[in-house]
């Protein structure tokens, strides 16, 4: 019983370590940077090849900008932006993003029916798997795992992610290996096309 209890207790302090190790309200003082490019809050970024931070995930972000400042993922906007702050500066940014509400896009209705069949079914020919088996139905992504929420992203960046997994030019990071075996089988027509259903997933 005691063993029990001592894993129970263990398994709710890594819990808690996971979701909880940011302080949004701390995060928010070293935002103001990151509004430059993302919009306040990180909801509406100034051109749609950038990424809307809000609400992505406070454990994918915080590996992001772990990476970034790493070097690991090379972000040349970004360089030096992030060499003065601490991991704990990492984690509160990353917190204060996720704490932010995000909107959709309108994705294009001409490319709905193609990227629905793709994010919710995968292609069984060319061996690509659902994207929703890791970034959820909805697109809200997999905290736990480390999946960033789809849902409202704008196109053009998931679209440029997509294609630079593919090509092995963003290769760093926990679960990269699976978005490069991913985009390796995807089309041009496949990535214009699920990039635009997500941006409206909702």
């Amino acid at each position: 019983m005691k063993k029990l209890i001592a894993g129970v207790v263990l398994g709710v302090s890594l819990t808690a370590l996971a979701h909880g190790a940011g302080d949004p309200e701390a995060g928010e003082k070293n935002a103001a940077v990151c509004a430059g490019c993302h919009g306040q809050g990180g909801t509406k970024p100034v051109m749609a090849v950038y990424p809307k931070l809000a609400d992505m995930g406070e454990v994918y972000l915080y590996r992001q900008l772990v990476d970034i400042k790493a070097g690991d993922r090379a972000i040349p906007e970004m360089t030096g932006l992030l060499d003065n702050m601490s991991d704990q500066d990492l984690r509160d940014l990353a917190a204060y993003f996720d704490n932010q509400e995000v909107g959709v896009n309108q994705a294009n209705p001409d490319l709905v029916e193609r990227g629905q069949a793709l994010y919710r079914g995968g292609n069984m020919a060319s061996g690509v798997p659902a994207c929703a088996g890791c970034h959820n139905p909805q697109g809200k992504g997999n905290e736990p795992g480390g999946y960033p929420r789809l849902s409202g992203q704008n196109a053009e960046y998931v679209a440029k992610q997509l294609q630079a997994y593919r090509d092995g030019s963003r290769a760093g990071g926990a679960n990269a290996q699976i978005m490069m075996d991913v985009a390796a089988k995807l089309t041009d027509a496949e990535i214009e096309a699920v990039a635009s259903y997500v941006s409206g997933l909702h």
